[in-house]
């Protein structure tokens, strides 16, 4: 069975893009911002992975992993964000609050791959702890 992984972005080419890429390993389900995400999530959806956009309509990608990181339901959810943000405290804001990586736009697909596969990996080898 596929992991699924949640796309929160709301560049439809980019979205285009990750889906087209990554759904021959996973199951994938996007949103054009937050506020869809975290309402599918509230459904009692639970992915395997979330990729989230920053600058985002109604619910942009901090007020996102703020819900993320709040909820006893959902907190442990991997998060990887995709940002055209360059600045250093940016970074480093989203690191702290828990998101397990933070990679610039514009990405290489076959380098957003590898780090996904690499959080699985983590998330694998610390459940086995």
């Amino acid at each position: 069975m596929k992991k699924k992984i949640l796309i929160a972005e709301d560049n439809e080419n980019i979205r285009l893009l990750l889906n087209e890429f990554l759904k021959s390993d996973y199951e994938i389900i996007s949103f054009n911002d937050g506020l869809g995400a975290l309402n599918w999530l509230n459904k009692g959806n639970i992915p395997d992975m979330i990729i989230s956009d920053i600058m985002m309509p109604t619910v942009n990608g901090w007020e996102l992993v703020n819900n993320l990181k709040l909820s006893v339901f959902f907190k442990n959810i991997p998060v990887l964000v995709l940002s055209s943000n360059e600045k250093s405290q940016e970074r480093i804001k989203f690191l702290e609050a828990g998101v397990d990586e933070y990679m610039m736009k514009p990405f290489s697909p076959q380098e957003l791959k590898v780090r996904i596969n690499n959080i699985f990996k983590r998330y694998n080898y610390a459940s086995l702890n």
